[in-house]
């Protein structure tokens, strides 16, 4: 368990929650030559406390979100080892209450699905990243994650956002599994208004939302572990993810922040802040 607990945080008790944050600091299934995602879960903590939080004669006030003050209620859980990923998971989602995941390399998704398949099913999958990450000729690693997903999805209501380095087994795999997706290309094409609208008409009730930091370009968030050029904004990404939020999700995770190679923890702030605007966001604020 974590004693650094993010700012968002506001009860102490796991039973009064709405949102339950997480850490899962491993990074087994990452293939990358840059390592440093098990550093993420504590050190965007450490930095929500530095960054999204003041102190004034010896009280704290939190950088409010544009949705206004978090009501929900946010529970710090600390961080657990990847193979408790299920056990946790499944008593999270049987108490109605929402993971928010920070990783950890993109494996950690796959098992998070699985658990949370046991309570919601079939899922409606939103996943930003740079890659489709759907390699099928081999499994249980950050390049399989939909792959290894699929017995738990809805294809058809699961949609990609930002993806711009695909292998061409991954370009077969989404046009055999009709997978929706949405290219950096498209928003300079389209406005971020009838983007919006793609992905909430192709979701349904139980989304899950799952972030790769790479989604967003290495301009706006170098501390990651495969830094892909031509990524969207992050205000592009905090729109969206806003929009989602609204709607409704099961869980949402953020992974392959990679502290090491960050930039005056430029990328940390963004993913806990990231959280903030989602948890503000949210029906249940």
């Amino acid at each position: 368990m974590t004693r650094t607990k993010i700012c968002w945080a506001n009860t102490s008790r796991f039973d009064d929650s709405d949102f339950v944050i997480l850490g899962i600091p491993n990074e087994s299934g990452s293939h990358s030559r840059r390592k440093g995602t098990s550093r993420a879960p504590d050190r965007i903590r450490a930095v929500s406390k530095m960054m999204d939080s003041y102190s004034h004669r010896g009280t704290t006030s939190l950088a409010v979100p544009a949705n206004g003050s978090i009501t929900a209620k946010v529970y710090d859980y600390g961080n657990i080892r990847k193979d408790k990923i299920n056990q946790i998971i499944s008593k999270i989602s049987k108490k109605s209450k929402i993971p928010v995941t920070i990783g950890g390399d993109h494996s950690n998704t796959a098992q998070i699905i699985k658990a949370l398949a046991g309570t919601h099913k079939p899922i409606s999958l939103v996943y930003f990243d740079a890659h489709p990450d759907f390699v099928s000729s081999r499994g249980k690693y950050y390049g399989s994650v939909v792959f290894d997903c699929l017995p738990h999805i809805d294809t058809k209501s699961s949609i990609y956002v930002g993806i711009r380095s695909p292998e061409q087994e991954e370009l077969d795999n989404i046009t055999e599994f009709g997978l929706e997706v949405v290219t950096p290309t498209d928003f300079v094409e389209k406005e971020i208004k009838q983007i919006a609208k793609k992905i909430l008409t192709t979701i349904r009730k139980n989304t899950y939302v799952s972030f790769d930091m790479d989604c967003i370009d290495p301009a706006f968030a170098p501390g990651v572990s495969v830094p892909v050029p031509f990524g969207i904004s992050s205000r592009e990404a905090l729109y969206l993810v806003k929009k989602i939020s609204q709607k409704g999700i099961i869980g949402f995770d953020i992974m392959e922040v990679n502290p090491p190679f960050d930039l005056n923890d430029t990328t940390s702030h963004m993913a806990s802040r990231l959280i903030g605007e989602m948890i503000s966001a949210s029906r249940y604020n």
